[in-house]
């Protein structure tokens, strides 16, 4: 009988076990996996196995990370007895036919396993290296394995962190000499596949506790280890005044659920209080008592207080939420403003600089955009208490915008900045008429740099690059507008595009090119009736009287609220803002702009509201009453990211002209999907010059 290769659902709990029990045999070279994370893997689409005489003989753990173009193998495996009958190829030739719409395939080994040959065998090739952050800090390859897709976006995903504070009593599973017998839950938090993905913190808490650890052979041996963690040093004033702000909001939930006295109290709320004011958004434990505390955790400090398995099972979702923040923005006194001559050398302490690029370097290359022959625009922004938190320099070159200096400074929101930094860069090149956004600073700053990865820039002549493709049309005419934006950067050809080509692919395509939109691919569009209300507190269309602060422009990302039933929405895919409900032009009935879909889910107003509360806009209780039974119900929410405001409204009377010339139907009554054909007639009246 042949080997088989079989998907698993989360409701295959036999083929799940089996998995689960083979997996168990090799946790010495796999890494501790827990239980639950096979099943969130299987639910996710992420796990076949290899089945022959009914037997699992090996298994492909994956994930399909939602904002990178890649699969991520988490593990293959095959049992030692049937190794040599081809099952490894035979797992990741079927991972490559099932998802070839992604770049390729990521995976991490440790070098000193000696199975270089069989990675190679399987077509991956080897990419970079990374110590891990066990024990022994043991070196993992990475190995690629190419789709074949465009080799232009092969570096797009970001390989930022995510930043985590541990308690102790994670720490001591983590490098305490003699770990308990449930340790295994924190120990997978250094899995290899989560090595350049997961990195933990020591606030000051864990340092004084390991102090008072009795036995004086396991302190020294804890205070050595805790050298190798990233160390957290919050404001111990602002720490001081988010404890008692947590302590009375904890209160009544300690005497609900018995937990310990209030010196016991105090030190969990210790931990939340340095996480937040460090900037971080996650705590791991597995003390009980401090988890019973995760909802004044949340609410008061912006903390999730979660257990290592939650970490592992979700860790994309974590990320995100902690490096891009814009809810943190509103409400926060951002100035933006055109850097004044003679100030530069201020600058210095703020912008950090690192090898050749010294302070007086620095601030001697700002002075020098002064008396340039070009025009130098220096925009320097500034938080509520004054202090610098971003600069950079534009000026255009021809069909480029150039970009001789990008830098963020340390700040609890600075990922988030550099992220709208970013985008800000691409819609004002797009304004100016540039083809290109080059960013030509020796030394951005590493937020900028790992941000830049997710907006399609890409390496070039020492800096870095991004091409701005104006068109909305076939694949052929976005790869001639994009070829024509390459040679502006000497390059022969962009890519190749074919029509029909995949939604994965063409949202990878999209992000990369904004503001490109490929109509004959099978990325679908849709129409989402929005009421004035709302599309005033997402967008500010219309017009809000209370002027919002825009230093920023519109956030990268939104979320949006609605009720439960399901219009066949995809993802990715795009979306087109009727604003509904209105009785005249300035008041709604038009269309206003597009967005790109990145998710859709549906779940209870309290869980959409928890995952998604980062990005702003939607209280509890408004969420809530999107769902048709309030709090027990369930409601949809739909993140989208990268919105333009179209330059001029479509008004209801024009979309039925349009969709009307081309033979086309179309509802307002709800969401709804809507031919490419009728998006693109739309979007170009929206930027209809005449």
């Amino acid at each position: 009988m042949a080997i088989k290769i079989v998907p698993v659902a989360e409701t295959d709990t036999e083929l799940v076990d089996a998995a689960v029990a083979l997996g168990d045999r090799y946790t010495k070279t796999l890494g501790l996996l827990t239980p639950p994370a096979y099943r969130k893997h299987a639910s996710d689409g992420g796990l076949l196995v290899a089945v022959e005489h009914g037997e699992v003989i090996g298994y492909a753990l994956f994930g399909l990370p939602k904002r990178s173009p890649h699969v991520r193998l988490a593990h293959l495996c095959v049992a030692g007895e049937h190794r040599g009958k081809g099952v490894a190829r035979l797992l990741v030739e079927e991972i490559r036919r099932r998802h070839h719409d992604r770049l390729g395939i990521k995976a991490k080994c440790r070098r000193d396993y000696g199975i270089s040959d069989m990675w190679t065998s399987l077509g991956f090739v080897p990419r970079g290296e990374v110590r891990g952050r066990g024990r022994d800090g043991e070196i993992l390859d990475g190995w690629w394995l190419d789709h074949g897709h465009l080799d232009l976006f092969a570096g797009m995903e970001s390989e930022a962190l995510l930043v985590v504070a541990v308690d102790h009593g994670v720490f001591a599973d983590l490098r305490g000499r003699a770990p308990g017998g449930e340790a295994a839950e924190s120990q997978a938090l250094e899995a290899g596949w989560l090595t350049d993905l997961v990195e933990v913190a020591a606030t000051p808490q864990l340092l004084y506790e390991i102090r008072d650890i009795a036995d004086a052979q396991e302190r020294r041996h804890q205070r050595t280890a805790s050298q190798g963690l990233r160390q957290l040093t919050p404001d111990a004033e602002a720490v001081g005044v988010r404890v008692r702000e947590l302590l009375q909001a904890a209160r009544p939930a300690a005497a609900a659920h018995g937990l310990p006295n209030e010196p016991e109290l105090l030190r969990g709320l210790q931990y939340v209080a340095e996480t937040s004011c460090a900037g971080l958004q996650v705590l791991v434990t597995r003390d009980p008592a401090l988890l019973e505390l995760a909802d004044p955790a949340w609410k008061v400090a912006g903390v999730k207080v979660v257990t290592p398995s939650v970490v592992t099972l979700h860790v994309d979702e974590l990320r995100q939420a902690q490096m891009y923040r814009p809810a943190d923005l509103m409400g926060t006194e951002f100035r933006a403003g055109e850097l004044p001559p003679g100030a530069e050398a201020e600058l210095v302490a703020f912008f950090d600089q690192s090898g050749e690029d010294d302070g007086s370097e620095f601030a001697e290359r700002l002075r020098a955009l002064v008396g340039d022959t070009v025009v130098w625009h220096r925009e320097l922004l500034r938080d509520g208490q004054g202090h610098p938190v971003a600069l950079y320099a534009w000026a255009m070159d021809g069909r480029t915008l150039t970009v001789p200096v990008l830098r963020t400074a340390a700040h609890p929101l600075e990922e988030t900045l550099a992220r709208q930094l970013l985008f800000s860069l691409k819609r004002l090149g797009r304004d100016c008429g540039a083809q290109v956004v080059r960013v030509t600073d020796p030394f951005p700053s590493p937020a900028a740099k790992a941000a830049a990865g997710d907006d399609g820039f890409f390496p070039h002549d020492g800096g870095l690059a991004a091409l701005l493709v104006e068109v909305c049309g076939t694949a052929q005419e976005v790869v001639a507008v994009a070829g024509e934006a390459a040679r502006e950067l000497g390059r022969d050809e962009a890519a190749a595009l074919q029509a029909g080509m995949p939604a994965e692919t063409a949202g990878v395509v999209e992000r990369a090119w904004w503001p490109a939109k490929v109509m004959d691919s099978l990325m679908p569009s849709f129409l989402v009736p929005i009421e004035p209300r709302w599309s005033a507190e997402l967008f500010n269309v219309p017009a809000t009287l209370l002027p919002r602060p825009n230093e920023l422009g519109i956030s990268r990302e939104h979320v949006y609220y609605r009720s439960s039933g399901r219009r066949g929405e995809s993802v990715p895919a795009r979306l087109l803002w009727y604003v509904s409900k209105g009785s005249s032009h300035e008041a709604g009935q038009m269309v206003i702009g597009c967005s790109r879909l990145d998710e859709v889910l549906i779940d209870t107003p309290d869980a959409l509201h928890s995952k998604f509360e980062h990005l702003g806009v939607y209280g509890r209780e408004q969420v809530r009453a999107i769902a048709r039974d309030g709090a027990s119900g369930q409601a949809m929410a739909l993140r989208f990211s990268d919105t333009e405001i179209f330059p001029r409204v479509v008004p209801l009377r024009r979309l039925n002209s349009l969709a009307g010339s081309l033979g086309l139907q179309f509802s307002l009554m709800s969401l709804s999907k809507i031919s490419n054909r009728l998006f693109q007639a739309v979007y170009e009246e929206g930027h209809r010059r005449t």
